[in-house]
């Protein structure tokens, strides 16, 4: 497979795929598609596979792609980025108790912006933080180690597609693509320094295998 189109701006590649019993082959799968498509290798050359903390990784010869890896339940999403590390998470929307979860795990205006929606509205409202939370995470190295539960998100604004600068770190940024019916996905990059033609700007192109 040859290498995706280039835009100009800094872009996240995202491949969703349905994973019926087969998640880490499914996996393994779309990694080695970014990896062809984003580095133009052939497929024999790209190789993948997971280090010791458990994080993927695709490489090339000599080159390696940031990539990021995240599954719920009958769903697999792998996101890749030419221009720097990239965080991804997704999860089914499923009943749970969203504002006790928010007072336990999220910062007090997080739990606090959750509590001025309506009931109807909450549960959304808390996988977009969950989700934003785990994604940043993911791309800054350290997952939700640290008190990551507790770094604020921005808040999920439309279009949420776009990414946005976390509130105490504009080089992070963070938005949540559409992914489908029953998905909540996000994406987050460290985009500091980067995509100097964009201003900053981070597209997300998604792909549904």
């Amino acid at each position: 497979m040859g290498e995706l189109p280039v835009s100009g701006r800094d872009t996240v590649h995202v491949w969703v795929d349905a994973a019926p019993g087969g998640r880490p082959e499914v996996a393994r799968r779309l990694l080695r598609r970014a990896g062809c498509a984003l580095l133009g290798r052939a497929e024999r050359e790209v190789g993948v596979g997971r280090r010791p903390d458990g994080r993927p990784w695709v490489r090339a010869g000599a080159v390696s792609l940031p990539v990021s890896v995240s599954h719920a339940e009958g769903v697999v999403v792998v996101a890749a980025r030419r221009t720097g590390p990239v965080g991804v998470d997704v999860e089914r929307r499923r009943p749970l108790p969203a504002l006790a979860l928010a007072h336990r795990w999220y910062a007090p205006p997080e739990a606090a912006w959750l509590g001025d929606l309506p009931d109807a509205a909450r549960i959304e409202a808390f996988l977009l933080l969950w989700t934003a939370k785990e994604a940043v995470g993911k791309a800054l190295g350290r997952g939700l180690r640290a008190g990551g539960l507790r770094r604020l998100m921005p808040v999920p604004e439309h279009p949420r597609q776009l990414l946005r600068p976390l509130p105490d770190r504009a080089g992070v940024r963070v938005g949540h693509p559409e992914c489908g019916a029953g998905l909540v996905l996000a994406v987050a990059v460290d985009a500091a320094g980067a995509d100097p033609v964009g201003r900053g700007q981070v597209e997300v192109s998604v792909v549904f295998e």
